[in-house]
């Protein structure tokens, strides 16, 4: 075991934003039958995705500053902790409501990926830390990608609670890796919690945080826009099955592995905007010809998994770049940035989830997912074209 003032293994900071990513989308197949098994509607099981966003987005609000306050190891540890024990309740329910309830606490999960960052931006100066946060999140891609597959054949051998029985274990496997490896990296404490929260001001003040988060939130949401209607597209278009529906949903993420990837390689030598520039411009471009293509009569499966690689690529370019210059933006800020940065992503994938699960038809499925992924790029490629001008012609003592 490792001294608790050692810092983490990078591996370590990969399984723990790994196991944030599955809690999202690992479970995804199986909604159509859970919501047989439960007696209620698609837009009702839909929940646990949407409610699940909006608590990991609340408690993002805080994690930040709890974590620049009381430092990363101690609430890692809880957070990761309440994940395991949620659950295991979410294996016992026997109603929606009350699986619900559960699946609204494993959004404690969402600490694995805000500290993970926040440790990371402590170790490293921005552009060594856009380097290693591109390998971290390259690594960990293959959270995204295997989930869905293992969950879509979990659920044809043992049924849908099986991937929550996983989920329990690995929350379990994470507690006692983080105790023996998390060392400690926060050496610039706050004296007080609300000396912290105090310093929030300092980042809604600041035009370059709100460019990059914004940027960030929008690359992401086109992603969400994705997990909540593929589902959908995949049964009344294609008629997949679960384990095909899984590989479908996990195909997104070999392209943005590959953007990872390349931002790892060039991070240290290339500018965060222009990294981000170009990531934002394919992922317009891929569900935008997409889109075309399916009003051509044009499209197939091909077409819309294929759209979606171009997301994945391109939201791999854009996402450590953006979240370290989020982070950069105020020195003794980064997990509150992170924090603040992170509750703006899910509560914008919170608001596309339900919307996409509540517009989404089997007529329009496939034209709504691909206009909503084009739509979100956009105004991501919008926000960084705004923090490139603000680079150039409004200078300001807290660029980066």
């Amino acid at each position: 075991m490792r001294p608790a003032q050692s810092p983490p293994h990078i591996i370590t900071l990969v399984f723990a934003s790994a196991l944030a990513v599955l809690s999202l989308n690992m479970f995804l197949p199986s909604l159509p039958q859970m919501a047989v098994d439960f007696s209620t509607d698609y837009a009702v099981v839909n929940l646990s995705v949407a409610l699940y966003l909006i608590v990991s987005g609340v408690l993002q609000l805080i994690m930040g500053p709890l974590s620049d306050r009381f430092g990363r190891r101690p609430l890692m540890l809880v957070s990761l902790a309440i994940f395991a024990l949620a659950s295991i309740g979410c294996v016992l329910a026997e109603t929606v409501w009350v699986f619900l309830g559960f699946r609204m606490l494993q959004g404690a999960a969402i600490a694995g990926q805000v500290i993970s960052r926040a440790a990371i931006r402590d170790m490293y100066d921005p552009k060594e830390a856009a380097s290693k946060l591109g390998y971290v999140t390259m690594s960990m891609a293959l959270a995204p990608m295997l989930g869905p597959m293992l969950g879509g054949q979990l659920d044809i051998l043992f049924g849908w609670r099986s991937s929550f029985v996983l989920y329990a274990l690995m929350g379990l496997g994470m507690v006692v890796l983080l105790w023996a490896d998390l060392g400690e990296t926060n050496t610039t404490r706050s004296a007080t919690f609300g000396a912290q929260m105090r310093q929030y001001p300092l980042l809604f003040a600041s035009r370059r945080f709100w460019g990059y988060a914004l940027c960030a939130s929008f690359s992401i949401g086109a992603f969400y826009a994705f997990i909540t209607g593929a589902p959908l597209v995949a049964a009344s278009w294609f008629d997949l099955n679960p384990a095909q529906l899984g590989l479908g949903i996990g195909i997104i993420t070999g392209g943005f592995m590959l953007g990872n990837y390349v931002t790892g390689r060039m991070a240290a030598h290339a500018g965060l905007t222009t990294l981000i520039l170009f990531g934002r411009i394919v992922a317009t471009l891929g569900p935008a010809g997409g889109l075309l293509l399916f009003w051509s009569g044009a499209g197939s499966v091909w077409v819309f998994f294929g759209s979606a690689i171009l997301v994945g690529f391109g939201n791999g370019l854009t996402v450590a770049n953006a979240t370290v210059g989020v982070m950069s933006v105020r020195a003794g800020l980064a997990g509150s940035a992170s924090g603040l940065s992170g509750a703006l992503t899910v509560a914008l994938g919170a608001l596309l989830t339900t919307a996409t699960g509540t517009l989404v038809q089997a007529a329009n499925a496939p034209y709504l997912v691909l206009g909503m992924m084009a739509a979100a790029s956009f105004l991501g490629l919008v926000c960084i074209l705004y923090v490139r001008w603000l680079d150039r012609h409004a200078p300001l003592p807290d660029a980066i």
